[in-house]
């Protein structure tokens, strides 16, 4: 037995050793170009001249585009980076993303009050309403408690969107999820559990409280201008048929108060040019220079992927994001716009990298066709995550090699493995004793789960810094490492909404006078803050968190 054991160990280090000469032996330089010292500090060189004459933008933003990744941790956008350029028949490792060319960028600490690792509603509620909050609560403060509906009531805090509609700006919301889902419901609900989507997901001890479901929120508490997304079935009566998918019954209305909020959101824009749309072909004939109010919902629920989207039913992110700016900005004070990307976060749950990659693909395309529509000088745009995923790019790939695809050198047990895999989720599959031999999977189709080291039927998000990109007025506010509840701070002073606007009174002469600091520990509204949380049951984190 002994000797055996020596045997197939010494087997797998020759194994793995003539694996590493192979790939020493084949490898390849990128370029020859490459090869030459000189490509690199002449490109260091042009990198550190734009850096030199980099200069600080310090006027008032009359308009803030946020984009947000959902999930979209370094990992997922270095990973993007490469999948973008290699769509582009390029080796992918040098590509640039539109997000790339942001001259300051900042890490934010994504933690909760009452946990190291983060969801999307507390995220949302601290780069949005400036305030760290508790796991599973949508703009409420850490006073309130996860799905206890009383305990909201005096603890709601107020978004930066509705602090941009106080001064007069038109503010919208884009998302590939629902409407309803955590990120946009932030900007618009207080709700104790960001699941409450329609009136049928209330609990009894909700609906006796009076609390209101998030959808009802989103006709009442903020006069949002524009709406695109999906989540139709939370908006109308039980029962009610589906314009798309009238013979499907998940997809039909879930409100068990009857109401329709869509007819009741276009009565209540009454002496407006208000349209409501759920087709591409609808959503084309709106024009922006005709149109007050927009609110398309293109799904039930969630949008598809984009490499599963109908083209002639649902536009891409790109569409969405160009029709509402060119509605909001005929306002001549401004306007706020948050644009996510919601779907990169449940391609990462789902273990498919490959539909979470190209999402993030997708956000990177709308972020181009944004700074394509708005003026710098004017428009601070932003993009950035709320938390990341147990995502890991490993191995010794070759330059070049497909992100998707597998690492040249097999691991200890004689089987390849794919060069993006998760620490945890519904890849870790084990048959006696062995992992699955993918050398004869397409481990580039669009459906491939990755192995996962942790058995899980949802991947899980991770605690790790998240970057953030910023261009544009007072872009330099974003630079450094710091709570994410600050973001929503700086974006305020950088608009004059919200506090902190004693600056704005220079705002005649804007480059003349120096703006002064913010406290990154003050929130907008002034609102309590309260004791963590306990700890719930992990079996719950991971229904509510997916």
């Amino acid at each position: 037995m002994w000797f055996l054991t020596c045997f197939r160990r010494g087997l797998v280090m020759f194994a793995v050793r003539v694996s590493v000469l192979c790939y020493l032996l084949c490898m390849s330089s990128g370029s020859v170009e490459e090869e030459n010292p000189e490509f690199w500090r002449s490109s260091a060189q042009n990198t550190l001249r734009s850096a030199l004459s980099r200069k600080l933008n310090s006027n008032v933003a009359k308009n803030i585009v946020l984009f947000l990744g959902d999930g979209m941790g370094v990992t997922t956008i270095t990973a993007a980076r490469i999948l973008k350029g290699q769509l582009q028949n390029r080796s992918g490792e040098e590509t640039v993303m539109n997000m790339d060319t942001f001259p300051f960028v900042g890490l934010a600490k994504v933690y909760t009050v009452d946990f190291q690792i983060p969801d999307s509603a507390a995220t949302a509620t601290a780069y949005l309403c400036g305030v760290k909050t508790n796991l599973n609560t949508v703009g409420v403060s850490a006073a309130a408690r996860n799905g206890v509906c009383r305990s909201q009531k005096g603890n709601e805090v107020t978004s930066i969107l509705k602090w941009a509609k106080d001064a007069g700006k038109s503010v919208g919301i884009v998302t590939t999820t629902r409407v309803q889902h955590a990120t946009p419901a932030a900007s618009y609900a207080h709700s104790a559990s960001r699941t409450w989507y329609s009136d049928a997901d209330l609990p009894t001890s909700a609906v006796t409280g009076g609390c209101m479901d998030i959808a009802s929120q989103l006709l009442r508490n903020t006069d949002i201008d524009v709406i695109i997304g999906g989540g139709r079935k939370y908006m109308t009566p039980k029962g009610f048929p589906d314009p798309e998918y009238p013979t499907d019954l998940k997809a039909q209305g879930q409100r068990k108060d009857n109401r329709n909020l869509i007819n009741e959101w276009l009565s209540m824009k009454e002496g407006k040019v208000a349209r409501y749309v759920w087709n591409k072909t609808d959503f084309d004939a709106v024009d922006p220079e005709k149109t007050d109010y927009l609110m398309a919902l293109f799904e039930p629920g969630d949008l598809r992927f984009d490499v599963e989207r109908d083209p002639s039913m649902d536009p891409s992110i790109s569409e969405t994001t160009e029709k509402a700016i060119r509605i909001l900005k005929k306002n001549p004070k401004g306007f706020f716009l948050l644009v996510e990307g919601g779907r990169i976060d449940q391609g990462h749950h789902d273990s498919r990298a490959s539909m979470a990659l190209h999402e993030a693909v997708a956000l990177d395309d709308a972020v181009a066709r944004g700074l394509e529509l708005t003026n710098e000088e004017e428009t601070l745009t932003i993009v950035t995550a709320d938390h990341s995923h147990a995502f890991t790019f490993n191995g010794y790939p070759f330059r070049g090699n497909s992100i998707l695809g597998k690492s040249p050198i097999f691991a200890m047990d004689l089987l390849p493995y794919t060069t993006l895999m998760y620490g945890n989720g519904p890849g870790h599959k084990i048959t006696n004793n062995k992992r699955p031999d993918i050398r004869n999977v397409d481990t580039t189709d669009k459906d491939y789960v990755q192995q996962a080291a942790v058995p899980l039927d949802s991947e899980t998000h991770g605690g790790e810094d998240v970057a953030l990109f910023a261009r544009g007025p007072m872009a330099h506010l974003f630079q450094g490492v710091y709570e994410q509840n600050y973001i929503a701070h700086a974006m305020a002073f950088a608009a004059c909404v919200g506090t902190n606007q004693e600056h704005c009174a220079a705002t005649a002469e804007p480059d003349k006078t120096p703006f002064t600091s913010i406290d990154p520990g003050s929130s907008a509204p002034n609102t309590p803050f309260g004791a963590m949380t306990t700890v719930m049951l992990s079996i719950t984190m991971s229904v509510l968190l997916h």
